[in-house]
């Protein structure tokens, strides 16, 4: 059955780097778009960067610009946020999500989005 299960988060102080995986089930990622959200407290629900089915890439909030590389490993169905600089404004939950139906680009929009992994906590302090 589709899953998707993100992993990686932690509490990491400003400047200090994470990997998130994202490790899918039931779908190949070769056929499918992948996208990266977080959900900041006070903010809604925002998409953060995107790898698409041919493997593009797009990064959508203009603070993780040079900061967040989003890149796949098809033979290990696992999608991966790595992110450089970390500061406090990036603390959320972040989720992967894939996006409906086959060979579709990249999207922001949530409602593009059919299955979501459970989430995980990035906190950035000090």
């Amino acid at each position: 059955h589709v899953q998707l299960v993100e992993s990686g988060g932690g509490l990491v102080q400003p400047v200090g780097s994470l990997k998130l995986p994202c490790l899918v089930s039931g779908f190949t990622l070769d056929t499918n778009t992948i996208a990266w959200f977080r959900h900041s407290p006070g903010k809604e629900r925002e998409g953060v960067s995107c790898i698409s089915y041919l493997g593009c890439t797009t990064n959508y909030v203009d603070s993780v610009k040079g900061r967040f590389t989003t890149y796949r490993d098809n033979a290990k169905n696992t999608v991966y946020l790595q992110m450089n600089s970390l500061a406090p404004d990036d603390t959320a939950p972040y989720y992967c999500a894939r996006r409906k139906g086959p060979n579709r680009f990249c999207s922001r929009d949530t409602v593009d989005y059919n299955y979501w992994g459970q989430g995980t906590q990035v906190t950035v302090s000090s």
